[in-house]
């Protein structure tokens, strides 16, 4: 799919929090009983193979915000209360993707039972890398996901690591909502993730070589 339709393409974004094994070994944290889903508007997406894309950073988040590399996956059909034996047909394909936020926000909602989407929901915080077929990511549930911000190396992980595997995430969803043709799905970020300012560069990637992205964090325009 060209990278242009498939960017226009997208319908809504679910996203999955804290899903990788490492991150509950490192907060001694309980495995969830289920995924944490959240919502992102697609407002929030920024074409990562346009020219020189460049994530903003609202002035209410105080200049700080949150990189998250992820793998993406995109929804071929509409699904609702699918198996996870079933879940994978329903998949078209694969995106990397940056789920950046406003984690001071988040970490004061949080104990409060306070919604996150104020902290997931600003303009350019949804990088997406271009369309990746099925038959280029024969086996996503092992896959390196990669991040290095300013030329240092800080998220490398394998969706192996996944506390909810991508089948489990769509049969889960679809129990409460209706799946539908061009939806992305994020599947969690590794370990690792951490702030990032104005005049940042942050480079992330699937596997050796599959697909990477580049991006510069700049300050909100006035």
């Amino acid at each position: 799919m060209p990278s242009t339709k498939f960017f226009q393409s997208i319908r809504k974004i679910i996203g999955a929090g804290v899903n990788y094994k490492e991150i509950l070994l490192l907060t001694n944290s309980p495995k969830p009983d289920a995924p944490v889903i959240f919502f992102k508007p697609t407002s929030t997406l920024l074409d990562a193979e346009s020219p020189s894309p460049t994530i903003r950073v609202p002035r209410v988040f105080g200049g700080r915000i949150n990189f998250e590399a992820e793998l993406g996956v995109i929804i071929g059909r509409r699904a609702a209360n699918v198996s996870p034996e079933q879940a994978m047909s329903y998949v078209s394909g694969y995106c990397l993707a940056l789920d950046m936020t406003g984690m001071d926000f988040i970490l004061n909602a949080r104990p409060k039972g306070l919604p996150w989407c104020l902290g997931k929901g600003f303009d350019t915080s949804t990088p997406v890398s271009r369309f990746i077929s099925r038959e280029e990511l024969p086996d996503p549930n092992d896959v390196r996901v990669w991040c290095d911000v300013n030329g240092v190396r800080k998220q490398d992980d394998t969706t192996a690591e996944l506390i909810f595997p991508i089948a489990d995430l769509i049969a889960y969803t679809s129990r409460f909502m209706t799946l539908e043709e061009n939806d992305l799905l994020l599947t969690g970020t590794p370990a690792g993730a951490g702030p990032v300012r104005a005049g940042d560069v942050i480079e992330c990637g699937l596997g050796t070589d599959l697909v990477r992205m580049r991006c510069t964090v700049a300050d909100e325009e006035c």
